[in-house]
């Protein structure tokens, strides 16, 4: 069975449980990104170690924040030295606003991904965008390049939609499918 790390900044913690619901339906390894924009040299090391790598990050002002970034500008050590070329790379972000500008944060998480010669796995799944579509449907924010959670602004970690958990469920499972195909 392949090798999942998924590497998170959360800052209010959503992005922490959906990191967390992800890795516990593979079995991934968590990587955090620290409130300074760290992760420890064990940390480099399960990501140079991993097959696939899912970048995760909330949305702030539409973009990764800055200890996400921190961390992403860091890996151009990897970058220079192609650790991370072919690997299978997939992302997924979370904001208070249903739309809260989560395409920009993605296609910066694709384009980091493709700048280490990654290869990108979409969320490919249908949209529930029919009038009967619910919170609690899969895929109910309608995205495609990655996974997309929406947490009002007022809402514990533990009010994250259902449909939106179950989403990174399904997630997870086609990273895990699609990578084992790299690595057989």
């Amino acid at each position: 069975m392949s090798r999942i790390a998924v590497v998170y900044y959360s800052g209010y913690g959503h992005t922490k449980v959906i990191a967390e619901t992800f890795a516990k339906e593979v079995d991934a390894t968590l990587v955090a990104v620290n409130q300074e924009g760290d992760v420890t040299e064990a940390d480099w090391a399960v990501l140079d170690a991993a097959d696939a790598i899912v970048f995760a990050a909330p949305t702030y002002m539409g973009g990764v924040p800055w200890q996400f970034k921190k961390f992403a500008d860091a890996s151009s050590k990897r970058w220079f030295t192609s650790v991370w070329k072919d690997k299978v790379f997939g992302g997924f972000t979370n904001s208070a606003s249903f739309n809260g500008d989560k395409q920009v944060t993605l296609i910066y998480l694709q384009t980091l991904a493709s700048q280490h010669g990654g290869i990108w796995v979409s969320l490919g799944l249908l949209p529930a965008n029919t009038k009967a579509a619910t919170r609690q449907d899969v895929n109910n924010l309608g995205g495609s390049v990655g996974l997309l959670v929406q947490s009002p602004a007022d809402a514990s970690v533990d009010e994250i939609p259902s449909g939106d958990l179950e989403t990174a469920k399904v997630y997870a499972k086609r990273i895990q499918q699609i990578t084992d195909k790299f690595v057989a």
